[in-house]
């Protein structure tokens, strides 16, 4: 595809996504298709020669809309609708265009130094101390975006269990990190996805991690 053709396409996708969202509560929200609807529906093995734009496109509302789960409907009650503003959209065509790894700050500056200073505003928007901002003479490390929730848990956890080593090492200074990592343990639920990272939350927030013997309750 040559940038001429891009930019055609482009416009007509644009017409699509616009036509989709605006109309996304009219379609039915879970499918209506059986396990392996799909498999008779495509190619054995890939195509050895390009396909044209016109039937890929044809196949999006012929074999792709007939098994998707419309999370954005306003009838899907499973989940709260995100990051299909208007506005997202034309950022996440830019963000694609660009696709710059952030690494480090040599990588893309720009990528580094944006995130900082958003997530210092977000950190303003809470009502955190000024050792959570990067930009303060007081910062003790400012905040980073992470993927999802879980990876968010994830990091927090983590954060919470080298702080509680760091603090069980002053007081033992001859036991290895490992032994002193063997001897805590984290409160969690087993139920699903949200709730195992809310009580993961709460048991950071309530106990930073506690030596095993100690009393702990959610």
């Amino acid at each position: 595809m040559e940038p001429g053709e891009y930019r055609r396409r482009g416009k007509e996708m644009v017409d699509y996504i616009c036509q989709y969202l605006s109309n996304v509560r009219e379609r039915r929200v879970t499918p209506d298709v059986q396990p392996g609807y799909m498999r008779a529906q495509l190619p054995d093995s890939a195509p050895g020669e390009p396909d044209s734009w016109d039937n890929i496109f044809g196949d999006i509302e012929k074999i792709i809309m007939p098994g998707v789960v419309h999370w954005q409907s306003p009838h899907m009650h499973a989940y709260f609708p995100a990051l299909t503003s208007w506005p997202s959209l034309l950022g996440d065509m830019l963000a694609d265009a660009i696709n710059c790894l952030g690494f480090t700050w040599a990588s893309s500056p720009a990528c580094t130094e944006l995130e900082m200073n958003v997530m210092d505003w977000l950190a303003k928007m809470l009502g955190l101390p000024d050792t959570f901002l990067h930009h303060h003479p007081d910062s003790q490390g400012g905040g980073v975006l992470q993927s999802t929730v879980s990876e968010s848990t994830l990091i927090a956890l983590l954060a919470a269990r080298k702080n509680k080593i760091l603090e069980m090492k002053a007081l033992e200074p001859d036991t290895d990190e490992s032994t002193l990592n063997s001897r805590l343990v984290a409160y969690a639920s087993d139920q699903a996805h949200s709730s195992v990272e809310k009580a993961g939350l709460i048991a950071l927030v309530k106990m930073k991690f506690l030596p095993v013997g100690e009393n702990f309750a959610l």
